[in-house]
């Protein structure tokens, strides 16, 4: 009886309403293109309606690599554009993750063609996987070099082609991985010629440009340098022939944000950098002598560069360019920098006459993060440690140090806190990672003896943790 009841219930019971497939078509595409392009196309089997409702979304992210081979992605990529080109709909955004090989046929360029004629606002072209021949990547059209809706674009792996004029007057966002230009002032024109681009990122191989020049009065974040696993499948070409009179000139007074990624150039000039407010070296990074110029003269235009800045990243490879610059000369005042990120290795010099040198250049920072790598002589250097002067930074402004030990088992990383301890007067935080290898060899005893020792300021508290696995090991 139940049964029964509950049956002529469900029968009298109105019919839900499909209150979307009501909704306009052009608010559905809207809505589908927040969804990955594979579940948007599987809504064309929802009925009759929805079979080309999919075709009007204003956005497409594909990857060949989903498809079942090269050719039916580009049948797909071709239906989908000529749908579009018969209904005037208008794509806005188009991301393309290309695999193909040397016998695959070329179509990217007239893809981009056709969208940048239209109101295109965010473009990302990639030929990724194994493609390392470049008579497989394709050449950008010039008609995109003159879209005035493109607000974002990303190109990897692309031949830039010969373009006469650019236009590009809302770009905001560019980024330029691996390509090949046809010149070098064919660069310096594309970045110069967008009047309101704000981040700008370069990554780097053998492009046809010897000196890259960026000149730029509205970019505030830049990113340059080369990719690494480049630079070590092909070192010798990179370290001779590409270096030879290669250079890097910035020149952009709004930048705020600069950083460096294996930037190999030998010549590195920077220009009103007033506004700059952090720059990060990530791990390679030199500077040599060019025609004209000395390396110490070089070196000493790019410290007093960057001398404004107020956080600063440094790699290993800087610092040992700042030990050998003080030989013969004394670094700038950064007078601004409230935060200095170190890593260093020290096996032949000692490190605090170099870390301690640069911190006298810094009178009012705040916090330090040091990572030391190799510290193998500072059994016989720790002696001498005791003596060094004091920088103005520890008397006065210095807050927060923290000392990342966590691959090594050298006892010196206490020798480095100890210096911290003893003589900064405002210091509020010692925070030490130590390895664990460190740990278990009995080196706890030093340990007590560092977090006994009077600390100059009252203020202090030494946080101490395992580097392996994180685990706070107690708080004195």
């Amino acid at each position: 009886m139940e049964a029964r009841n509950e049956k002529r219930i469900c029968l009298e019971r109105p019919a839900r309403e499909d209150l979307i497939s009501k909704l306009p078509e052009a608010l559905i595409s809207q809505i589908l293109s927040y969804f990955p392009t594979k579940d948007i196309v599987r809504t064309s089997v929802l009925s009759k309606r929805w079979k080309s409702v999919w075709l009007l979304i204003p956005g497409l992210d594909l990857d060949s690599y989903e498809f079942p081979d090269y050719n039916t992605f580009v049948s797909f990529v071709n239906k989908f554009l000529d749908f579009s080109r018969q209904q005037n709909s208008c794509l806005h955004k188009l991301k393309l993750n290309i695999q193909k090989n040397g016998n695959d046929q070329s179509c990217v360029t007239p893809w981009i063609d056709f969208v940048a004629r239209g109101n295109l606002t965010h473009l990302d072209v990639e030929f990724g996987g194994r493609v390392l021949k470049r008579e497989c990547w394709e050449v950008m059209p010039l008609s995109l070099y003159i879209c005035e809706t493109l607000l974002h674009l990303r190109l990897y792996r692309v031949l830039m082609g010969n373009f006469e004029s650019v236009s590009l007057p809302r770009l905001k966002t560019m980024c330029l991985e691996r390509n090949i230009y046809p010149n070098e002032s064919s660069v310096e024109s594309l970045i110069s010629s967008c009047p309101v681009l704000e981040d700008l990122t370069i990554v780097r191989i053998d492009d046809n440009v010897k000196v890259l020049r960026l000149h730029s009065q509205s970019l505030t974040s830049l990113s340059v340098g080369y990719n690494p696993g480049d630079l070590m499948h092909k070192y010798h070409y990179y370290s001779e022939k590409v270096r030879e009179n290669s250079g890097l000139v910035i020149d952009a007074p709004r930048l705020k944000y600069l950083t460096f990624v294996y930037e190999r150039s030998k010549s590195k000039i920077v220009r009103n950098l007033s506004s700059l407010v952090k720059v990060n070296v990530l791990s390679s990074f030199d500077i040599s002598s060019v025609v004209g110029c000395s390396e110490q003269q070089m070196a000493h235009n790019f410290f007093t560069g960057i001398s404004r800045v107020r956080d600063l990243i440094i790699s290993e490879s800087l610092m040992k360019l700042i030990f050998f610059y003080l030989q013969g000369d004394s670094l700038p005042q950064f007078c601004n920098l409230s935060y200095l990120k170190a890593n260093v290795c020290s096996t032949s010099v000692t490190f605090l006459d170099v870390f301690t040198k640069l911190l006298e250049s810094c009178p009012n920072l705040k916090s330090i993060v040091l990572g030391l790598t190799c510290l193998t002589d500072y059994t016989v250097e720790s002696v001498e440690m005791r003596v060094w002067s004091v920088p103005k930074c520890l008397l006065s402004s210095l807050e927060f140090v923290e000392i990342k030990n966590e691959y090594t088992a050298d006892d010196g990383v206490l020798e480095v806190a100890r210096y911290f301890v003893e003589n900064s007067v405002n210091l509020k935080k010692l925070v030490l990672h130590l390895a664990s290898s460190f740990l278990e060899q009995g080196n706890p005893a030093l340990l007590k003896d560092l977090i006994a020792l009077p600390r100059r300021s009252s203020m202090c508290q030494i946080v101490v943790f395992n580097g392996l696995n994180g685990r706070a090991l107690g708080i004195f």
